[in-house]
């Protein structure tokens, strides 16, 4: 760990002389490409009414998603019931799915290790 820490104070210092050097202007760039989403006057208090209106939609679409959640899932179980009507494409398509799922599922185990394939550190 010790052989490392100078290694990381380098790239450290190197990222805060990018970021001094590049960072002011980069921010500027990207607000005034993006001017038409800010909300004037910038203040702390537009910005708590925002994140409250936001928190609140948000909210108000559970039950549109909760009804959403049902009818996908009365759309598998009757998939299920007609199993002989089944074509092979619609098979693919859900061992695909099946496949895509357990991918971000290894992905997130590996992220959740510290980015390691072999195990935790211990």
């Amino acid at each position: 760990m010790a052989t490392k820490l100078p290694q990381l104070q380098s790239k450290v210092t190197q990222a805060s002389e990018i970021l001094a050097k590049k960072g002011g202007s980069f921010c500027k760039q990207l607000l005034e490409q993006n001017k038409e989403h800010i909300q004037e006057p910038p203040t702390i208090e537009k910005c708590q009414l925002l994140a409250k209106k936001l928190f609140y939609t948000r909210l108000a679409s559970i039950p549109h998603r909760y009804d959403a959640f049902w009818r996908e899932l009365d759309h598998a179980k009757n998939l299920l019931k007609k199993r002989e009507e089944l074509n092979i494409e619609n098979a693919g398509i859900a061992a695909l799915f099946g496949l895509e799922c357990f991918a971000w599922f290894c992905a997130g185990e590996i992220v959740g290790r510290g980015f390691t394939f072999t195990g935790y550190y211990v």
